[in-house]
């Protein structure tokens, strides 16, 4: 291919040159003057020159076409590193127990309740059966009994400032330090030990707040250290079923509930003798309750997130519902969403809002103007995402990632692919 190039090269230039001597008088008059071996040597010296110009010009196209390709694919390719990253080593000292007769033991974890990324950028998954997994890269380790943390369930996952993880279960609250797991329980003041989804917040003061089935607590370090009940029960709320907690960016504290709506909490106000007293029409309360009295639904939120703006999102029974700071704007499968009962929300840095509800996931686009099909898009099995979403996370290098009942999962912009311990990571 090289040579034949070359000589369509060459033929090309010589048709050129030749054109250029016919039609330039000069240059064929000083050829015609030279005669016998003058002229020959001349032909070949030309002849020797072109080659020469030719072979650069093959080089310059060779190393054009090869870095133009280069660049071709450096722009195909993703931007996601973890691509590329090999598989890691299994650390597992326990034999897991089967939850399902079909269960794959290739997968990180059959049931993923909790995703979480800690400052050092190790990820951790919380499952059902198996413990809590951290996955550092080089080792996908399992922690579970025989490492101190004897919990079935791992529904909640946060880093405190000192470095500590906190994970949220079903036998109450574990702190790792890096080398031991704490279990605190009912002897420690939670006197519910159930605690619930997305339900540990880290706040900005630096204080711990979990959520269970029965109530808000706070934990107490200096009482900790002491060795007596460190947990408390928040007494501004009644005992709600919580179903998540977050802190918004101007320091309110969010509480969802799957029975009595959603909670405010104006940790910047002094706290009070009630959640119900303050000044003329209510100013000064520490304690807001949104619910079905303004518009919440069904009196049900199992999911809370905040977008770039600042407006609050809530799942409900019949869908999603938005909040600005004045209304709430409700958003049901007749707008698009997929699904028939709303379980979780995320939004991602970009601003897109991901909803799981049962049988499906949507993504929703809210710079779309509605009514526009274009707003929503509802992925179920055929897009990859075979069973029901249980957590959902966005890393820190924005990557997101899905926890469901058959395994762990990640989105390449199209199509859903299940992650296995071997990966792809």
């Amino acid at each position: 291919m090289f040579i034949s190039l070359q000589s369509l090269l060459f033929q090309g230039l010589c048709a050129s040159e030749k054109k250029k001597v016919v039609s330039t008088p000069d240059v064929r008059i000083g050829a015609e003057s030279l005669g016998g071996d003058s002229a020959k040597n001349l032909n070949f010296k030309s002849v020797k020159i072109v080659i020469m110009a030719l072979n650069k010009i093959l080089l310059f196209s060779f190393l054009t076409i090869f870095t133009f390709c280069n660049g071709q694919e450096k722009t195909n390719t993703p931007k996601d590193s973890n691509t590329s990253r090999p598989s890691p080593t299994v650390i597992k000292k326990f034999k897991a127990v089967a939850m399902a007769p079909d269960l794959d033991t290739t997968l990180v974890s059959q049931y993923i309740r909790s995703i979480f990324q800690d400052s050092k950028g190790n990820l951790w998954f919380g499952t059902i059966g198996e413990g809590v997994v951290r996955y550092d890269i080089k080792t996908l380790t399992y922690f579970s009994n025989p490492d101190g943390f004897n919990s079935k369930s791992v529904f909640a996952i946060n880093e405190d400032k000192n470095g500590n993880l906190w994970f949220g279960t079903d036998q109450g609250v574990y702190k790792y330090d890096g080398k031991t797991f704490r279990n605190y329980i009912q002897k420690d003041g939670l006197s519910h030990i159930d605690i619930s989804r997305k339900s540990i917040l880290v706040d900005k003061a630096g204080i711990i707040w979990v959520g269970t089935h029965g109530g808000v607590y706070q934990y107490d370090p200096s009482i900790d250290s002491k060795g007596g009940q460190c947990f408390s029960l928040f007494p501004l709320l009644p005992p709600i079923n919580v179903a998540g907690i977050m802190e918004d960016k101007n320091g309110n504290i969010w509480f969802a509930s799957s029975d009595k709506g959603v909670f405010r909490y104006d940790a910047r106000l002094p706290a009070l003798r009630t959640a119900t007293g303050g000044g003329p029409n209510g100013q000064g309360k520490t304690i807001v309750n949104f619910n079905e009295k303004e518009n919440l639904g069904e009196n049900y939120a199992g999911g809370i997130a905040q977008d770039k703006i600042g407006n609050m999102w809530f799942t409900m029974k019949n869908g999603i519902c938005k909040f600005d700071g004045k209304t709430f704007t409700e958003y049901t499968p007749n707008d698009g969403l997929g699904g028939t009962e709303f379980w979780g929300i995320i939004i991602e840095q970009s601003g897109i809002v991901w909803i799981t509800a049962r049988g499906s996931t949507t993504r929703f686009d809210p710079s779309v103007p509605l009514p526009n099909p274009k707003a929503f898009t509802v992925f179920t099995s055929a897009n990859g995402l075979t069973c029901c979403v249980q957590s959902m996370y966005q890393d820190k290098s924005g990557n997101m990632w899905w926890g469901t009942g058959q395994g762990l999962y990640r989105f390449d912009g199209k199509r859903f692919y299940q992650v296995k311990q071997k990966g792809p990571w």
